[in-house]
């Protein structure tokens, strides 16, 4: 059965962090993911987390200054991607995260400079990461969305997987990006499965719930449920309307209860 977690970046997005992680604990969600928590303490999110009944499946590295959307692969800030790191890693830490999702950046795919260092920095992330007992997650974003950010298609993203070469390198498989930027999910779904780690869903074009748009999740949550994936889908969805109110999609797409508890 699979187990869905709330990505309260989007969810809930008229509430303050603390407040959003109680309702996703009061709307059934055992498991949360986070964008960038970095204003609160991170002990001040675990007391919370305790206290809603869930537990953070992973968080990102800071985006830097604006317009740079991630730090590990711009030439000349290895100093700031490693202090963002390593702030994330505190916070995973404290918060028991197994995933930190480590930003590369917008830059060009194809600048050879870009590609050494972020293999550089991730060698030395993941690295860190290890000895925590903690996964690095890489993420293509899609272009439409994200122009210029460092790998647009999920095979350019485990092409740097394969070249960082560490057992706790993984991708994170969002299928509105792909959906979005490359079609043929499922597919992918089944080729990549060996070094996915984390999978995220919205509905395409719109990025809201799951039961609207191009993608027929019915079919792709029971396929990914049929070849065996045992992690966390992520909805990082932005919600319609009243976020509690959006939670049909469960029943609308015959996942009723729904929320894996």
């Amino acid at each position: 059965m699979l187990k869905y977690s709330a990505n309260i970046g989007f969810m809930w997005p008229d509430r303050p962090l603390l407040e959003r992680i109680a309702a996703a604990g009061r709307a059934g969600f055992r498991a949360i993911e986070m964008h960038w928590p970095y204003d609160v303490p991170a002990k001040v999110i675990a007391a919370a987390c305790r206290d809603a009944g869930v537990e953070v499946v992973g968080l990102n590295t800071v985006r830097g200054r604006p317009g740079e959307f991630g730090l590990g692969a711009l030439p000349g800030r290895e100093a700031d991607f490693a202090a963002s790191f390593a702030q994330a890693l505190d916070y995973a830490e404290v918060l028991g995260a197994p995933f930190i999702h480590a930003m590369a950046g917008a830059i060009d795919g194809h600048d050879a400079a870009a590609e050494r260092t972020l293999v550089a920095n991730l060698t030395a992330a993941a690295d860190q990461a290890a000895a925590a007992g903690v996964g690095v997650l890489l993420e293509a974003l899609n272009p439409r969305d994200n122009p210029g950010y460092f790998y647009s298609t999920v095979e350019r993203a485990a092409e740097i997987i394969g070249k960082v070469g560490r057992p706790n390198i993984k991708l994170m498989f969002d299928c509105y990006h792909v959906g979005s930027g490359q079609g043929d999910i499922l597919p992918r779904l089944k080729a990549l499965l060996p070094v996915i780690g984390h999978i995220q869903i919205a509905a395409v074009p719109s990025r809201a719930e799951p039961d609207e748009g191009e993608i027929a999740y019915d079919r792709v949550l029971a396929a990914i449920d049929a070849l065996g994936y045992a992690g966390w889908i992520g909805c990082e969805y932005k919600p319609r309307g009243n976020t509690d109110d959006g939670l049909v999609w469960f029943d609308r797409l015959g996942l009723s209860p729904g929320l894996a508890k």
